[in-house]
């Protein structure tokens, strides 16, 4: 199997045995990983007291202009080098597609995007030969018969029949781990409105507020008011983890992931690439929370590269010999301070280089992607009479109840379509759904002339104020949705 992105393409490997000089050769686009195969092979096939035959050994791997890598390919080759000796059954071999990596002493070890392959043997209605530590990861792949062999032996044994493996069980699907509650947070009543808005609509959130205020708090006790993943959506995202390698032993959570990168990380680690094209940060957020903090400490570049994301749902890595496309419909949560020193607008503790320090710092994030944030709130400081205050009655428990109840109204009200929340809808479903009253539409033009509102920021206001009357059970957007979205707009920086 080769793997663009999250597309599966099959990899037929041909083993040709003919008299000349003893060689080993490896054709059809092999990168270094599988380049070196041919001595884990040699080694594993040692172990298990074959050896090569003294002839000219040819491994191609078709199609030869499909660019291979991974470590993956081991095992197929050394099937089909079986199959060449007469060890192994040629033909039965066709039925199935295999993939794992070979140790020095046969061992079949665990390699990156097995859910994918099993996913792509079941389209293709054949089995699938993976690492036994692996199978149950396979077994999510509904009717696809999985063989999980520990090492080569035990799996030569199996396809004679003279040692049936076991079949392997799907892996457990994980309830979300606990998290901070909100009963936590004291004070931050506007913040937590924000919150509570960004959950239920899927909302991209800037706070902006000075140190110690709690926006990394706010931003930690989002995943416990979103709703679980459904069944399709954890499909989704243990796809990406299973390219990336991060799935362990199956184990599928049904938790929305949440992803937080420091502010010093590439542009290849937030988007994904490098030299073997891997998904990044924000593909492994991917229906879940990416949580940037220190905002404008980011490199300028990398956090531009998220306007296409944020925008389209997916992230394209462009390379001469590939063109890999990932899935990245992530909701971002973002946090800063209002200037360098933090400490903007407190007269005790503020720089004299106010207001230009807030003007020099804030600038760092460009206005293209701000203008993608739905909404922006503005964290003030917690003093110590908030913090004695008993905690809040209401915690994470109440506000998930009303965000999937907002939740399940969208989701009727989308039905049929590809938008899954609020922040989604566009065109006829952003103008049937979402269009305010009478009322509502004067106070949006005129907020519009005033705040120079683009045309994205437009909708986005729409949108938002489409979410608040779900949150309040409303059938229609009204005036008061319409204000409460509008003050959510960003301002200017305070002097």
């Amino acid at each position: 199997m080769a793997y663009l992105g999250l597309e599966a393409r099959a990899v037929e490997v041909q083993c040709q045995i003919a008299p000349g000089m003893p060689a080993f050769a490896l054709v059809g686009l092999p990168d270094k990983a599988v380049g070196e195969s041919r001595q884990r092979v040699q080694a594993a096939l040692a172990a298990m007291g074959l050896s090569l035959p003294p002839k000219r050994i040819t491994i191609n791997l078709s199609p030869a202009d499909l660019p291979k890598e991974g470590s993956h390919y081991d095992l197929p080759i050394a099937l089909a080098l079986l199959a060449a000796m007469g060890v192994a059954d040629a033909e039965q071999l066709a039925d199935f597609v295999a993939v794992g990596e070979l140790a020095l002493d046969g061992r079949i070890i665990a390699s990156p995007g097995v859910l994918l392959a099993a996913l792509h043997a079941s389209a293709a209605e054949k089995g699938l030969i993976c690492p036994a530590a692996q199978g149950s990861e396979a077994r999510w792949a509904s009717g696809v018969a999985v063989v999980a062999a520990p090492d080569l032996v035990s799996l030569l044994n199996h396809l004679k029949g003279t040692a049936v493996l076991p079949a392997p069980q799907p892996g457990e699907a994980q309830p979300p781990a606990p998290g901070p509650d909100l009963r936590q947070v004291k004070g931050q009543e506007v913040a937590k409105r924000a919150l509570e808005i960004a959950a239920a609509g899927g909302h991209n959130l800037l706070m902006v507020g000075p140190p110690g205020a709690g926006k990394s708090l706010l931003a930690s006790c989002l995943p416990g008011i979103l709703p679980d993943l459904t069944a399709a959506e954890a499909l989704e995202v243990s796809m990406v983890a299973s390219v990336a390698g991060t799935l362990e032993d199956g184990r599928i959570s049904r938790a929305r992931p949440f992803r937080a990168p420091h502010h010093s990380a590439s542009m290849a680690a937030l988007t994904g690439g490098g030299l073997k094209v891997r998904p990044g940060e924000v593909s492994l957020a991917h229906l879940g929370v990416l949580f940037l903090d220190e905002l404008p400490e980011f490199q300028r570049a990398v956090l531009d590269s998220l306007r296409q994301p944020l925008e389209t749902g997916e992230v394209s890595v462009a390379r001469a010999n590939a063109h890999v496309t990932f899935p990245a419909r992530v909701q971002l949560i973002a946090a800063m301070n209002p200037c360098r020193c933090g400490h903007l607008g407190d007269p005790a503790l503020g720089c004299s280089r106010a207001p230009r320090c807030a003007a020099d710092y804030q600038s760092k994030v460009s206005g293209p992607l701000l203008d993608r944030i739905d909404l922006h709130v503005e964290v003030d400081p917690v003093s110590a009479a908030d913090l004695a205050l008993p905690p809040p009655a209401e915690g994470s428990g109440e506000v998930a109840a009303r965000v999937a109840a907002a939740r399940a109204v969208q989701t009727a009200r989308l039905d049929g379509t590809r938008a899954r929340t609020n922040a989604q809808l566009d065109g006829d479903a952003l103008e049937a759904h979402a269009t305010p009253d009478e009322a509502g539409r004067k106070l949006l033009m005129q907020a519009a002339e005033a705040m120079r509102l683009s045309a994205r920021g437009y909708t986005r206001i729409l949108r938002v104020a489409r979410t608040i009357a779900d949150l309040g059970g409303a059938q229609g957007v009204g005036r008061i949705h319409v204000a409460e979205a509008l003050s959510y707009r960003r301002q200017p920086p305070r002097a």
